[in-house]
């Protein structure tokens, strides 16, 4: 039993589970009905993603890989890193956590570069958190 971390609208892994979509908003152009089998998500969970003020920092740090780009990149992961702290973020990564001991599942984000995603902050404070998280 494992947790995934995926970008969302990939074909799913044979033993992914239930797909978890931690973004802020759903997919454009995609009508409801179609998230789960568009390999969107099974479940939306916007409660991690990040606020839309550090999703700016994100995507401007996406783009611009000068070292200007890479301190955007630290102060979104700082933001992010403290707003998954607060109580209500942190029991949600912690039952994920105590999921992946006994559940497939995934979590994932839209973004295609993973290094510069907020879904490799998930990994990293879901790894803290003791989740068992697959290999790729």
């Amino acid at each position: 039993m494992t947790v995934r971390i995926v970008r969302l609208g990939t074909p799913r892994h044979p033993h992914e589970g239930t797909r978890i979509g931690t973004v802020r908003r759903p997919p454009r152009g995609v009508p409801k009905a179609e998230f789960a089998s568009g390999n969107w998500y099974d479940v939306w969970y916007p409660n991690l993603s990040p606020t839309p003020d550090l999703v700016k920092k994100a995507l401007a740090s996406q783009a611009d890989l000068s070292a200007a780009g890479e301190k955007e990149w630290a102060a979104f992961t700082r933001g992010f890193r403290a707003e998954m702290a607060q109580p209500d973020h942190a029991r949600s990564i912690a039952l994920l956590a105590a999921l992946s001991q006994h559940a497939d599942f995934s979590v994932g984000c839209y973004c295609e570069n993973e290094a510069r995603c907020h879904r490799s902050i998930l990994r990293a404070l879901l790894k803290d958190a003791g989740a068992k998280i697959a290999q790729e």
